[in-house]
């Protein structure tokens, strides 16, 4: 690596996207990911789907009890 590196040619905010979306990954331990995957294939339905519906079910019990 170099001491000092000349960015006067740099340019500010050249790949900046305000309304960019990041997707955080998530990661899982084996045994849980192996049994979702069983069971989206089970229910034939994508993993995401399968995860997303657990997720939003457990948000709205989150809210009805607070």
């Amino acid at each position: 690596m170099k001491k000092e590196y000349d960015l006067s040619k740099g340019e500010r905010g050249k790949f900046y996207r305000p309304d960019a979306q990041m997707n955080l990954p998530v990661y899982l331990e084996p045994d849980v990911e192996a049994f979702i995957h069983k069971y989206a294939r089970k229910k034939k339905v994508d993993v995401e789907t399968l995860v997303n519906g657990w997720l939003r079910s457990n948000i709205a019990v989150i809210k009805s009890v607070s």
